[in-house]
């Protein structure tokens, strides 16, 4: 391997680490929604150069966590509700079908993976429920341990790579309070015993009865938010 090639496989580590960093900032809040953000002002912040950063925020912009506005330049995204809305109409209808074909085509090792999450999270549940249940992400996300259940690489795709993080910053920063995260919990287990069993039906309905409900949540205290920044 060459200088040049080590060079820039240092470049893409370094951007990756840094698109990790600034999505988990987005996607807690830290960096709030509708914040302007700029390359000088993150390079700073972050200690990194404008080169990692630059491709870091066009992986961030293709996630849709941060969007391009003309006269303002980059920010963080902000839905309106109208859009809030859509985007779970989307997820029930994606999320309902990806259960469905869970149900028909997973694995007895991928339904055992599933419980094996849903375990590590009943023994987390000492911790803060929005630490505990809904920080995480990939292989320990329920929703997208379903996604890929479902032997369908298209819907895989748009669940976990278009709309993955959007969902799962709305979800973190609306879901994780009250008495949700303990219901979402129970439904979860719900669902899972559906896919095991073999029925596609109830799991198609489970899944979207359970995201009806998320999307009744996340809406309310998202119009409060809303209002509260007017």
């Amino acid at each position: 391997m060459n200088e040049l090639t080590e060079a820039g496989g240092e470049v893409r580590t370094l951007a990756e680490r840094v698109f990790q960093q600034l999505q988990e900032a987005i996607v807690r809040g830290e960096i709030p929604s509708g914040t302007k953000i700029t390359e000088p002002g993150l390079a700073q912040a972050y200690g990194i150069s404008r080169g990692p950063l630059r491709e870091a925020m066009r992986r961030l912009e293709a996630y849709r966590l941060i969007e391009r506005v003309p006269h303002v330049g980059a920010r963080v995204v902000q839905l309106s509700m109208r859009e809030l809305l859509e985007l779970f109409d989307l997820r029930e209808a994606l999320e309902s079908m990806a259960a469905r074909l869970a149900a028909r085509n997973m694995t007895d090792e991928e339904i055992k993976k599933l419980r094996d999450v849903l375990a590590l999270h009943e023994r987390q549940q000492g911790m803060p429920s929005e630490e505990a249940y809904f920080q995480r992400e990939g292989d320990l996300d329920f929703h997208y341990l379903i996604a890929q259940g479902s032997h369908n690489r298209m819907l895989f795709t748009t669940l976990c790579d278009d709309l993955y993080y959007l969902v799962r910053l709305y979800r973190t920063q609306f879901s994780a309070a009250g008495a949700r995260p303990q219901r979402a919990y129970l439904e979860h287990y719900r669902i899972v015993d559906a896919i095991e069993a073999g029925d596609e039906e109830l799991a198609e309905m489970l899944m979207r009865r359970h995201v009806v409900a998320s999307r009744q949540n996340v809406s309310e205290r998202y119009a409060v938010a809303l209002d509260d920044h007017q």
